[in-house]
């Protein structure tokens, strides 16, 4: 329960942060589609930990172990296995939070909801969940690929703090996100995001922001009215992803200050096909992907693993202080740029598989 996400194309992630392994079972992928462990481990490196000063420095190379559903490079059609062996697992790092509840995490609310939790790293609560997603969304990228033969999908830092990037939305690609340590494709406004995430890590805070998504190439038609719109889909796909606190599409909240005369995006005929003039739906109407460009915007809030001390209680109510230990990231957005793709690529394929099976 909670675990499996899809509905034709169906993912289930497993494992806990100092546990033995995470991992994920893909259940729906269609037969004959080319992918490899290299093609999964490029994602899976983009997401690690202790791959720049930035991030946690944990250090696991998170090697991709397909145990079953490939044969000779290509999907049997039958569900693949992957898992990634924890290897620099310290749980006694958190032996304090073990009677300790940390404020702004899930240690409290995932006791009152199961009466017991993994405290070591957070267990089941812990961003190395979702190692199993991107592995995921590896595979959904290649089937959309075979799907669409336009199809590109890209995310990027857009700000962080109160630092933000004007990027070019329509010509971004992905080299121009990976110059960058925190994956601002703007090189003058990512030297200020370096440096203030390092100013705060320096002092034991810690600090969020935003990250945006373009999705080129998907054709018209994809989207289940009413309750499984591609936009709510994507929402909560995307407020899924530890620490994410908003999702906004298209124009997203700055439509409350236009009219709907400057609003509404004008339907024009180009190159013998329906388009619009302007895409403030952001590729998306009625539910249903429009052949536009698909954009989104998602914030991800401070991470609540701070080294500077906080009130909290023990969880026999005694009033306490605690002070973070071990290895945490002062700001997940560079590692949750590959996160963010991947949820967007379960939520394409599976409503891409969905059209196919209206259409026949």
């Amino acid at each position: 329960m909670g675990n499996t996400f899809g509905q034709l194309f169906r993912v289930t992630t497993f494992g806990e942060s100092h546990g033995g392994g995470i991992g994920v079972v893909i259940d729906g992928c269609p037969p004959r589609i080319e992918i490899s462990e290299t093609e999964i481990q490029r994602d899976l490196d983009r997401r690690r930990p202790g791959q720049s000063k930035l991030t946690t420095q944990r250090r696991e190379e998170d090697r991709c172990e397909i145990l079953s559903g490939l044969f000779e490079g290509k999907t049997l059609g039958t569900p693949i296995g992957i898992l990634v062996r924890n290897k620099d697992a310290r749980p006694e790092d958190y032996r304090e939070i073990a009677r300790k509840f940390r404020p702004s995490h899930a240690d409290y609310t995932y006791e009152a909801k199961y009466g017991i939790r993994n405290w070591q790293g957070g267990g089941r609560a812990s961003a190395r969940e979702t190692i199993g997603r991107v592995a995921a969304g590896a595979v959904a990228k290649k089937i959309l690929s075979a799907l669409y033969a336009d199809f590109e999908l890209v995310a990027y830092v857009t700000q962080v703090h109160e630092v933000a990037a004007n990027v070019d939305r329509s010509s971004v690609k992905m080299s121009d996100v990976e110059k960058s340590i925190v994956r601002c494709p703007d090189p003058a406004v990512a030297k200020e995001m370096i440096a203030l995430i390092e100013k705060v890590r320096k002092s034991g805070d810690s600090v969020g922001g935003v990250i945006e998504c373009v999705v080129r190439g998907i054709a018209p038609g994809l989207g289940a009215p009413v309750f499984d719109k591609l936009e709510a889909d994507m929402a909560k796909a995307m407020l899924s992803i530890p620490a994410a606190k908003a999702f906004e599409i298209g124009s997203g909240f700055g439509a409350t200050r236009m009219l709907g005369s400057q609003h509404n995006d004008p339907f024009e005929t180009r190159a013998g096909k329906i388009r619009t003039a302007t895409n403030n739906s952001g590729g998306v109407q009625g539910g249903i992907s429009n052949g536009e460009q698909i954009y989104f915007r998602v914030a991800f809030k401070p991470p609540a693993t701070i080294a500077l001390e906080q009130k909290t209680v023990t969880a026999s109510s005694e009033q306490t202080k605690l002070a973070a230990r071990g290895r945490h990231d002062p700001c997940v957005l560079p590692r949750a740029v590959p996160i963010v793709e991947a949820m967007a690529a379960l939520v394409l394929c599976d409503h891409a598989l969905r059209q196919n099976a209206v259409q026949l």
